[in-house]
C-alpha cells in the first residue's frame, strides 16, 4: 500500500476571522488523536480493486485463493487480497446452498435483494498503527469509506475482528454491511491481530502483511517479543527449533483488557478521516473544519464474536459518547459478576451463569476431546476415568457422562451434537488466553504447551519460506498447533501427547489438568492447593481475567444482542443471556438492550453445510439487526424489536437451498412462547 499522509491538524479552538470581520466565529479544527502513527491510504475503483472483495468480487471470493506470483515474496497489495478472502470465507459458510449469493453475500444489496453483479465496492481505505510510541503496541486500525459515502446522511459501523484476526477479520459480517449501507467502517484489529514471529530467523510481519527481520522492522512489527534478546533468541531457537509466537498469546500486554478502546479508537480514527475527507478548508488554509460529530453522525459499534465483545465494551467505556448504539451477534462477553441477576428457561433456572471464558474454555479442554474419542483412541476417556474425573464401564457410557458434566456446566442440550467438533478450538483457546491474561512470554511453555506447526507424527515441523511470506494473509491470529512439551518421548502436538502421570496416550491431559488449576486456583483432581510456583501462575491468569470483566453498563444507549443457541464455544447461558442479566441489575428499567436467540443457530457459520440437519446461517441476523438499529437511531418512531426466540427451520439434507422460510425474520410482535422477558433481575427465556 502506497503511504500518503494525511494532513496534520492544529490546534483546536483557533478563533478566525469570518466575512468581512462583522463578528468573530470559532473554527473546530480537525485534529489527529495522538495515538495514530502515519496514514496510509489508497483509492479502489470498484472494478480491478475494490474495498470489500480486493477485486475478487462475490465469484473470486467463492473460489480457490488466487496465486501469487511470486510465492516467496508476495507483494503488500496480493496480501491484502489473500488476506480478504480468506477473512471473509473463514466467519461466513459459501458452500452451495448455504444462502451465499442469494440471503447473503457481495451481490446481495442493502435490502436484501440478490442481484447478478459482483458486489465490488469502490472506495477510501485508511490504515495506522494505534500505539504509546514503544512499537509495542501497534495495534493497526482501518478505515474504509466507500465512494457512495453519503456526507448529508452519515454513519459509522464498527469492524472490530473476531477471533484473533487481523484488521480484515470484520470484512465479511460488520464490514460488508456498513459498505452496503454506504457507511464509513472503522476496523480494529484489538491489539490481538495477526503477527507471527518466528525464532529461528527472527523474522516479523509489517503493517502490510510482508515479512521482514525484527531488526530491520525496528518499532513498524504488528509484533516482536517485548525484551527479547539476541542472545535468548538464538538459545531459545536452537533448544526448541520451529517453535513461534503469536501476539494474542505473547504480546504480555493482555490485549483483551483494550478491546473496547481500541475499538474507540477506531471511531475516532473514523471521525478524523471523514473530516479531513469531508471538511472545508480552515481560515489557516491548512485544517479542516470539524462537520462530523457524533451528535450528527449515526456510529453503530457491531461485529461478531470476539468482535462483538468488544463492541459491548466499547459502549460500556464509551465517555465522549461516540457511540449511538450497538448490534452485535454471539458476543464473548464476561460478565463480572454471576450472582445478583436470575436466568431461568421454561422457569428453570439455568445452570453456569456468568462463568469466564477461561473458566469454561479449560473445563471444556477436559471433556470435549473425551467426546470426540474413537474406540480406536479413547485415551482422554480412559485417562479422565483413571483420575476420577469420569465415569461409565465402556466408550459411549463415558461419553454420555462428558456430555452431562458439560450440560451441568452450562451448555445446553442443543451443543451436544457439536461438542466434538469443538474440541480443538477450545483447546486453542484454553492455551492462547492462559498466555494471554497472565502475560507470559512464549519461553515460559506455560503448563508445558508452546506453539509450532507439526508433521503427521506431531513433531515440530519449521515453516517454509513461502509459508511465512504469506502469513499474514493464511493465519486467524492463532498460528500453528499446540505442542506438548512435556510428553513421554518429548515434544509433541497435544493431540498425540502422553501424559507423565499416566503414560497414556491422552491427548497431554496432565497439561491441561495444568490449565485448568490456573483457571481454578485448585487442584483439579484431588481439590488440594497448589503448589508455589502453581499457584503464583494461577494469580496472575486470574487477575488477567478479572481485567476484561463486563460491567453491564450500557450508558442507556439502544443495543441489540443476537446468539445462536446451539452455540458451543461460546455458551449463551455463559454469555449472552447472562450479560442480559447483569446489564437489568445495572440499568433497570432505563435499559435499551434487546436479546434476540436464534435457534439451530451456532457460533460457525461454516458448520451449516457440515451439519445441515442441526445448523442455519446466523449471518443473516447480524444484518437483521444492524437493519433494525440503524432504522431505530434514525428515526425514534422505528422502535427495536422486542427480545424474542426466533425459530428457525432446519433442512433435511445439504441439496435443498437455505431460503428465508430456513430463517424467518425478527418480529416486531414475537408469537406466544417466543418473547424474552426481564422482570427486575430475572431473564426469563421461553423453551
Amino acid at each position: 500500500m502506497q503511504t500518503t499522509p494525511l494532513v496534520l491538524a492544529l490546534a483546536a479552538g483557533v478563533l478566525a476571522a469570518c466575512g468581512s470581520n462583522e463578528h468573530d466565529k470559532t473554527e473546530e479544527l480537525n485534529q489527529l488523536p495522538g495515538y495514530l502513527g502515519s496514514i496510509g491510504s489508497k483509492t479502489y475503483d470498484g472494478a480491478s480493486d475494490d474495498l470489500l472483495t480486493a477485486g475478487l468480487g462475490k465469484t473470486g471470493l467463492a473460489g480457490a485463493a488466487p496465486a501469487y506470483a511470486d510465492p516467496a515474496n508476495p507483494s503488500a497489495a496480493e496480501l491484502r487480497r489473500n488476506a480478504i478472502h480468506a477473512n471473509y470465507r473463514a466467519v461466513l459458510d459459501i458452500a452451495a446452498n448455504s444462502g451465499y449469493g442469494t440471503l447473503y453475500g457481495p451481490n446481495v444489496d442493502a435490502k436484501g435483494v440478490a442481484g447478478a453483479g459482483e458486489g465490488k465496492v469502490a472506495g477510501t481505505e485508511y490504515i495506522a498503527y494505534s500505539d504509546d510510541g514503544s512499537g509495542n503496541q501497534n495495534v493497526t486500525l482501518m478505515v474504509q469509506v466507500p465512494a457512495g459515502f453519503d456526507a448529508n446522511n452519515p454513519c459509522i459501523v464498527t469492524g472490530t475482528s473476531s477471533g484473533s484476526r487481523g484488521v480484515y477479520g470484520a470484512i465479511g459480517s460488520a464490514g460488508e454491511w456498513g459498505l452496503k449501507n454506504n457507511c464509513a467502517v472503522a476496523y480494529s484489529d484489538k491489539g490481538s491481530g495477526t503477527g507471527l514471529y518466528t525464532f529461528d530467523d527472527d523474522g516479523v510481519n509489517l503493517q502490510s502483511g510482508v515479512r521482514a527481520t525484527r531488526t530491520a522492522a525496528a518499532k513498524s512489527a504488528i509484533f516482536a517479543p517485548p525484551g527479547l534478546s539476541e542472545a535468548d533468541r538464538a538459545a531459545f531457537a536452537a533448544a526448541s527449533p520451529a517453535r513461534i509466537a503469536f501476539k494474542h498469546a505473547y504480546s504480555q500486554q493482555n490485549p483483551e483488557k483494550d478491546w473496547g478502546k481500541f475499538t474507540l479508537q477506531s471511531v475516532e480514527f473514523a471521525f478524523y478521516v471523514l473530516n479531513e475527507k469531508y471538511g472545508t478548508l480552515a481560515s489557516d488554509n491548512k485544517s479542516h473544519i470539524v462537520k462530523f460529530t457524533p451528535k450528527n453522525t449515526v456510529t453503530i459499534a457491531s461485529s461478531i464474536s470476539n468482535g462483538a465483545g468488544s463492541a459491548l465494551l466499547a459502549l460500556e467505556q464509551d465517555s465522549k459518547g461516540l457511540i449511538s448504539g450497538v448490534a452485535a451477534t454471539e458476543p464473548q462477553i464476561q460478565p463480572k459478576s454471576a450472582i445478583g441477576y436470575t436466568v431461568r428457561q421454561g422457569g428453570a433456572n439455568v445452570t453456569g451463569q456468568g462463568k469466564s471464558l477461561f473458566d469454561y474454555s479449560t473445563y471444556a479442554a477436559l471433556y470435549q476431546p473425551c467426546v470426540a474419542a474413537t474406540a480406536a483412541a479413547p485415551g482422554r476417556c480412559t485417562a479422565l476415568v483413571a483420575k476420577g474425573l469420569l465415569t461409565g464401564a465402556d466408550l459411549t457410557a463415558q461419553q454420555t457422562d462428558a456430555k452431562a458434566r458439560l450440560k451441568a456446566y452450562g451448555w445446553l442440550p442443543d451443543s451436544d451434537p457439536l461438542q466434538a467438533l469443538h474440541a480443538g478450538t477450545n483447546i486453542l483457546v484454553a492455551v492462547t488466553y492462559a498466555n494471554a491474561y497472565g502475560k507470559f512470554a512464549a519461553s515460559d511453555k506455560l503448563c508445558g504447551f508452546s506453539f509450532a506447526q507439526t508433521d503427521a507424527a506431531g513433531v515440530p515441523l519449521a515453516f517454509t519460506a513461502a509459508q511465512k511470506a504469506s502469513s499474514f494473509a493464511t493465519q486467524n491470529g492463532i498460528v500453528g498447533s499446540v505442542v506438548y512439551e512435556d510428553s513421554v518421548g518429548g515434544a509433541k502436538a497435544y493431540n498425540l501427547g502422553v501424559s507423565p502421570s499416566s503414560a497414556l496416550s491422552d491427548q497431554s491431559l496432565d497439561g491441561f489438568l495444568c490449565l485448568r488449576a490456573l483457571a481454578t486456583g485448585a487442584d483439579p483432581v484431588g481439590g488440594g492447593p497448589l503448589g508455589a510456583a502453581l499457584a503464583a501462575q494461577s494469580a496472575r491468569v486470574r487477575a488477567g481475567v478479572a481485567e476484561v470483566a463486563a460491567t453491564g453498563n450500557l450508558r442507556g444507549k439502544p443495543a441489540i444482542i443476537v446468539h445462536g443457541r446451539s452455540d458451543t464455544l461460546i455458551p449463551v447461558n455463559l454469555a449472552s443471556r447472562s450479560y442480559l442479566g447483569l446489564n437489568a441489575s445495572v440499568e433497570g428499567g432505563t435499559s435499551k438492550l434487546r436479546y434476540i436467540e436464534v435457534t439451530n443457530a451456532n457460533h460457525f457459520d461454516s458448520f451449516t453445510n457440515a451439519l445441515p440437519a442441526n445448523i442455519v446461517p446466523l449471518h443473516v441476523y447480524l444484518f437483521r439487526a444492524l437493519d433494525a438499529m440503524l432504522a431505530n437511531l434514525r428515526s425514534s418512531a422505528t422502535p427495536l424489536p422486542p427480545s424474542q426466540v426466533v425459530r428457525t427451520v432446519t433442512r433435511l439434507d445439504n441439496t435443498t437451498p437455505i431460503t428465508v422460510v430456513n430463517v424467518p425474520p425478527i418480529a416486531a410482535t414475537p408469537l406466544n412462547g417466543t418473547t424474552i422477558t426481564v422482570s427486575g433481575t430475572t431473564v426469563d427465556i421461553p423453551l
